[in-house]
Formats: structure tokens, C-alpha cells, sequence
């Protein structure tokens, strides 16, 4: 017992390595994990007494349980078995193609990196490119609907700016969940979105595996609670009007839902922008007739760098305004009917959302110029004027609530573009940016008369 053993140094590393691994994973992991879960609860407890919405139980589940609530839940199983069969594989094969897709889906929600992380740069980046705008319209608001409400923002799709304008905005409301399409699994953006709560879906999936699996994903957390975010247009606009809804997502929500157990309220959101970063490469797009943009991570890379380097050297102008305006919610509760028609519930949306389109300088502008010009300074205040008489004033954004101001802005931003010029006979459009001054009077030519 008290003999001395001899031992090669390469076998006493190993024996200490398993050891220290050992303990590690048996008392050091355990308390960690313990102390992270209780700060992580506290800060949880801190943002729910601020928000309107609190964050739900759902959403601070770990995410292998979800996994594995996701892969044994009994429809998802089902499909499972008939994936097997027409294919002609065993079922453990099409379990763990099952699980790859629930892998794939589920997000890893972190409060710490949506509240302190995530609002933190998308206000900063918002502000850093636009002056930004809130407004509303309709007289119920948030704060009126049933607490234990699942609250989904259902919103028009311009940039891939609303993502991160609508968070900012969103902050003091809830964390919100969206559903992000294949663009977002990008190393090692993916995991900063995963953190966020956001999860991604295949939009052109047509395997019924998949589909059941994501189905059953939307079904839980909507019965769980959870706050989220939805383009009902399926993609960006390409013409910048409201595209025609598709009733994928909204269908997975109303399927099984127990509204007399939670209701669920849509938030209209609507958004518009004096600029739309990726204007061209949509336009482009359209005019193709394909959703094949050409924008490459070099290309958006090489972009941010030198709006960065004219932002050092002071050369930097934002892009004038973006804007944002919450619609009247609609609660399936109060138009159960609704949930059994999905496309009389994406027309209804849609509807709400085209009125509550916010009107910008830079649109009318374009509106104004395309139907009516050319005209001089004084022309143009005065169409802009007869233009909105009619229009609701929430949602209509006059910087300093000043016609002449809107109306310089406006000239200023689509002058520098070369999108106009001024000749003898007032201000004209220039053919060239004619498509693109088309762009952006479609986001608010439904509410022209």
C-alpha cells in the first residue's frame, strides 16, 4: 500500500487531465451553471416589471428540452412515421432528419443578449442612418390588450432594416420573436440571432417533415405566450407597394389554437423609409423578374466601411427619416371566424397595415413629382399640402411639423441622389431614376386620392 509506482509523464498528465475534467463536470459545471441561472433569473425579473409584455416561461426553457418536447410531440412523431414509410427508410433515420430540423429551428433565447447586446446596436444603428419616427393610429393600444394575450407584430416588408428598426422601437414592449428566413444562417451571424430569440424557417421547403415540425414549433409558442414578428408578404417588397400576403406562417399560428385558453391579438406594423438601403438591388430584382439579389457580404461589408469613413471624416449625411406606426390589434377572440379562414385573416392584416403606412417626405415627394411635375418650390408645398388634406395625421411625418422643411429635405436627399434636377421649368425627374422614384412613391400611392 505504501509501495512507490513509477509512471511514464505523459500517463500522470492523463491521469491529472481526467481527473481536473472530472471534477470540473461534477461540481465546478453545476455551480457555474447554478450562479448563471440565478443572475439570469434576476435580470429576467428586472426587464418583465418594465415591459408590457413580459418574456414567457417558453422562451427561457432550455433549449435541448425544447428539442426534445419539439421531436416527441405526437403529430411531429406521426409525421415521422409517414416520412418513413414514403421513403422508404427506417423511422430512426427520418427521427434524426426530424431532429436536424428542430436543431435548426429552435432558438437559444439569451435576455442578456436581446436587452443588453441587441437593443443597444439596433438603436445606435438606427439612429446612426435615420431619423427615426414612431406613431400610432387606432385607439387601442398595447397596453389594452389581454395580458395573458399572445401578442404577434404582423409588418410590411421594406428593408432588412425593419428588423432592427422594430426591436429598437419594441424594447420597452416585449422581446420579440422572429421568424428569419435562410439569409440569417450566415456564420457567425446566426448564433447572435439564435440569442435573440429569432428562428429560422425554409421558405421554399416543400418536404412535409419539415413543414409539420416548424408547424408544431409556431404552435407551441404561440400556446406558450410568446411575443413574435411576422412579414405576412413572405420577402421584400421588389416594387415597394404591399405585396399579396402568403398564409404559411399565419396558418401554423390559428392551427390548434385554443383561443378560449390564450387569445391571440395581431399588431399591425407599418413602416416606410425616406431610404431603403437595398433600393437599387430590389428594384433590380424586380425588373429581372427573379428574387435573386446580387448583393454579396463583400458588397454590404465594403458599404457599412465607407458610410464608416465618411462618418470619422464628417462627410456623413443620414438618410433621412424612417418611420414606424402600430395599427388597431385584431383579436381572433373577438372574429373567431377569422381562424378558420386564413386568407380573410392575411386580407384583414394586410388591410390594416396598408392604412397605417406612415407618409414620408421623400415618397410624396416622388408621388408628387411622377403625377404632377415639374414644379418649383412653391408648387411643390402647395401639392404637398392638397396631398395630404385628407390623410390621417398620425400617420402622416412632417419634420418640425413644417411643409417648407419636409419639402426642402426631401429635395436635398433626392438631389444628391441624382434622382431629380432643376431646370427652368421647376423641379423634374430625371428618366434614368425613374424607376426609382416609382419605388418609393408605390409605398404610399394607396392613400393618394
Amino acid at each position: 500500500m505504501t509501495s512507490t509506482i513509477s509512471l511514464p509523464v505523459w500517463v500522470f498528465v492523463l491521469i491529472l487531465l481526467f481527473a481536473a475534467v472530472t471534477f470540473a463536470s461534477h461540481f465546478l459545471f453545476p455551480s457555474v451553471r447554478w450562479f448563471l441561472r440565478r443572475r439570469a433569473e434576476r435580470v429576467v425579473a428586472r426587464l418583465n416589471a418594465r415591459l408590457e409584455r413580459p418574456i414567457q416561461p417558453f422562451e427561457l426553457a432550455r433549449r435541448t428540452d425544447m428539442i426534445q418536447r419539439l421531436c416527441y410531440d405526437p403529430q411531429v412523431t406521426e409525421a415521422i412515421v409517414q416520412h418513413a414509410r414514403e421513403n422508404g427508410v427506417r423511422e430512426d433515420v427520418a427521427f434524426e432528419k426530424a431532429r436536424r430540423y428542430a436543431r435548426e429551428i429552435v432558438p437559444s433565447f439569451s435576455a442578456t443578449a436581446y436587452f443588453s447586446i441587441a437593443i443597444r446596436l439596433a438603436r445606435l444603428f438606427s439612429n446612426a442612418l435615420y431619423h427615426v419616427r414612431l406613431g400610432h393610429q387606432g385607439d387601442t393600444t398595447l397596453a389594452d390588450v389581454d395580458p395573458d394575450a399572445t401578442v404577434v407584430f404582423v409588418m410590411n416588408h421594406r428593408s432588412n432594416m425593419d428588423y432592427v428598426l422594430v426591436t429598437y422601437l419594441a424594447a420597452q414592449r416585449s422581446a420579440l420573436s422572429y421568424a428569419v428566413g435562410e439569409w440569417a444562417r450566415v456564420w457567425p451571424l446566426s448564433f447572435l440571432i439564435k440569442a435573440m430569440g429569432a428562428y429560422f424557417i425554409r421558405r421554399k421547403s416543400r418536404n412535409a417533415l419539415y413543414r409539420r415540425v416548424l408547424a408544431r414549433y409556431v404552435q407551441m409558442a404561440t400556446a406558450g405566450g410568446v411575443a413574435q414578428a411576422m412579414f405576412p408578404e413572405g420577402g421584400l417588397s421588389l416594387t415597394g407597394a404591399l405585396a399579396e400576403p402568403k398564409i404559411g406562417l399565419l396558418k401554423y399560428l390559428t392551427d390548434d389554437a385554443d383561443l378560449k385558453a390564450r387569445d391571440i391579438v395581431f399588431v399591425p406594423v407599418a413602416l416606410n423609409y425616406d431610404r431603403v438601403l437595398e433600393d437599387r438591388i430590389l428594384i433590380e430584382a424586380g425588373a429581372s423578374g427573379t428574387r435573386r439579389f446580387r448583393a454579396r457580404i463583400s458588397v454590404v461589408a465594403f458599404f457599412a466601411l465607407r458610410l464608416l469613413w465618411r462618418r470619422i471624416t464628417g462627410r456623413f449625411k443620414r438618410f433621412g427619416y424612417a418611420a414606424v406606426s402600430f395599427g388597431k390589434p385584431l383579436s381572433l377572440r373577438g372574429d373567431p371566424a377569422l381562424a378558420s379562414d386564413p386568407d380573410a385573416l392575411a386580407s384583414r392584416i394586410m388591410g390594416r397595415i396598408a392604412d397605417a403606412v406612415p407618409v414620408l417626405p421623400v415618397p410624396l415627394l416622388a408621388h408628387i413629382l411622377l403625377t404632377g411635375g415639374p414644379l418649383d418650390r412653391a408648387g411643390l408645398e402647395k401639392a404637398f399640402a392638397s396631398r395630404t388634406a385628407h390623410l390621417d395625421p398620425r400617420i402622416l411625418h412632417l419634420p418640425r411639423d413644417s411643409r417648407s422643411f419636409a419639402v426642402e429635405g426631401a429635395l436635398t436627399i433626392l438631389t444628391r441622389r441624382g434622382m431629380i434636377k432643376d431646370t427652368a421649368d421647376g423641379f423634374a425627374v430625371v428618366d434614368a431614376e425613374r424607376a426609382t422614384l416609382e419605388y418609393y412613391a408605390n409605398s404610399i400611392r394607396h392613400l393618394m386620392r
